[in-house]
This record gives structure tokens, sequence and C-alpha cells, in this order.
């Protein structure tokens, strides 16, 4: 049974990036890529693609790598959510219950918005 639950919430995520980047403008495809869906997810934030790969390799890495995988993660969540017109708290949903708010942000009435302009700036596009 517990396997069968996890499969479910596998799912309900996998398809709710692929909407979620739909409405970035972006493939649907581009967000069931392991590795690659971070990259594209840091472009659809306004931030460089290398950021989303560092962010999700340094948890390799242990301890170290797994805090700044976590702080990187929860940063691009946070732009992620705010690029749809989203809350910091809905952010921290995304980062903590991604299971719950991924389907809300992926089917809901959100709308993509563009990265956001008043972002905590700690790494710039170009």
């Amino acid at each position: 049974m517990q396997n069968l639950l996890s499969i479910i919430i596998t799912i309900i995520v996998i398809v709710s990036l692929w909407k979620i980047f739909e409405k970035a403008g972006r493939q649907g495809w581009e967000g069931i890529i392991p590795f690659y869906n971070m990259w594209v997810m840091a472009e659809i934030v306004g931030k460089p693609g290398w950021l989303g790969l560092v962010a999700v390799l340094s948890l390799l890495v242990p301890v170290i790598g797994w805090i700044v995988g976590a702080v990187l993660i929860a940063y691009l969540l946070y732009l992620l959510a705010k690029s749809f017109g989203q809350s910091a708290i809905f952010a921290v949903g995304l980062f903590f219950l991604g299971f719950i708010f991924f389907p809300i942000l992926g089917f809901g009435d959100a709308k993509y918005q563009g990265p956001p302009k008043d972002d905590i700036n700690l790494i710039n596009k170009k």
C-alpha cells in the first residue's frame, strides 16, 4: 500500500511539473527529465541554468553539499513561486510539501508572470 501511494504521489508531481513548465512557455517534457528540469527551472525564474544544475548536483556531496543544495533549491522555489505571483509562504510549501503545492501551481489559476523583479538577487543572470 505504501509503494502504491508513493507511485501515485510521484505521478502527480511529474504531471504537475509538466503543467508548470507549459504555463511558463516551455515544453512540458522538460519538467520531467532529471537534472535538466532544474536547469530549465533556473532559466524560467530568470537565473542561469547552471545554478539549477549546481543546486541538484551539490546534493551528492555529504553535509556541506546538502546545505548548499537545500539553500539553492529553496531560492529557486522562492523565485518560481514569485514568477507565478505567489507568496514566499507558498514557496515554503513548495519546498516542504511539494506533492501538494506543485499540483496547486500546475493545475490552479496561477499564471506565469515572468521572472520576479523584486527577488533576492543572489545570482545575476549574466
